[in-house]
């Protein structure tokens, strides 16, 4: 496996591989790697010939209220998770590599996907991240790219933006990984005290029974929120951010709850944000 920290090598090496025929599967990451991270590298694994990570903390995409520089780093851990893996090359560029001076050029995506839940709660948030992963799509040029459905707007996002730009490459949605408690893995979970960690299932408690009730009938949106949301708040040390029903292709409001919707939340633990979801 080879670390690569240059855009140009990024690119020379792609054209390689394209050269010779190989298909690129490309997992992006911010590292603090965890299962969820190597689930989506197993995936890449099975379905390309060379599969390239990049592990790369996009200050664009923190608000002012947010340390990027308090964001978990261990390279040499992520990269030895990565080898025993298989992945081919890791992308580790540097800040200054990917927005030198100068740098002025930003994607946008309007609507619905950028103007509720995550991009109410966190502006410019989706405006980095469209960037960042249109930056990283241009130099990679993978044929595939793995995205979990624990970051279910950006997914929906990321999938718009490309289908917007033509992007020639395949988005591939894969399932939430969770800890044998429950709790959706989040490189962030570190953060979390031993109580504040009990509080924390609560999410994936009330996600499952609500999905579970959902199953074979309907119910009033507002009124399944507003049951969500009284449950949360069962455990004090849980901040509710928001607590939305929405559909699951576009992310439209609903005010039926059923079949064909996506439960989305976002909550502080203490200092620590966490989101989750289920799909009905």
């Amino acid at each position: 496996m080879r670390i690569i920290k240059k855009v140009s090598q990024m690119q020379n090496l792609a054209k390689v591989l394209h050269g010779k025929g190989k298909s690129m599967g490309f997992v992006p990451t911010m590292g603090a790697l965890h299962e969820g991270h190597l689930s989506l590298m197993r995936r890449a694994r099975k379905e390309n010939d060379v599969v390239i990570v990049s592990i790369f903390v996009n200050p664009t995409q923190f608000g002012p209220a947010e340390d990027c520089r308090r964001y978990p780093r261990n390279l040499k851990k992520d990269a030895e998770l990565c080898n025993k893996i298989g992945v081919g090359y890791i992308f580790a560029p540097s800040v200054n590599e990917m927005y030198p001076d100068g740098y002025s050029t930003y994607i946008n995506i309007e609507g619905n996907f950028t103007e509720v839940l995550e991009g109410k709660s966190r502006p410019g948030h989706f405006r980095g991240v469209a960037t960042v992963v249109a930056k990283l799509f241009n130099i990679i040029q993978p044929d595939r790219a793995y995205f979990g459905q624990k970051d279910y707007q950006q997914l929906l996002l990321v999938k718009k933006m490309v289908e917007d730009l033509n992007i020639p490459l395949k988005i591939i949605s894969c399932p939430t990984i969770r800890e044998s408690d429950g709790l959706a893995m989040s490189s962030r979970n570190v953060y979390l005290g031993a109580e504040e960690r009990k509080s924390a299932l609560i999410l994936n408690q009330v996600l499952e029974s609500t999905r579970k009730s959902l199953k074979y009938r309907i119910a009033d949106a507002r009124r399944m929120e507003d049951r969500i949301i009284k449950i949360i708040k069962k455990e004090p040390k849980v901040k509710i951010d928001y607590v939305e029903i929405r559909d699951w292709k576009d992310l439209r409001p609903v005010k039926i709850a059923r079949k064909g919707c996506v439960i989305l939340v976002a909550v502080w633990i203490g200092k620590t944000r966490l989101i989750d979801n289920v799909i009905i």
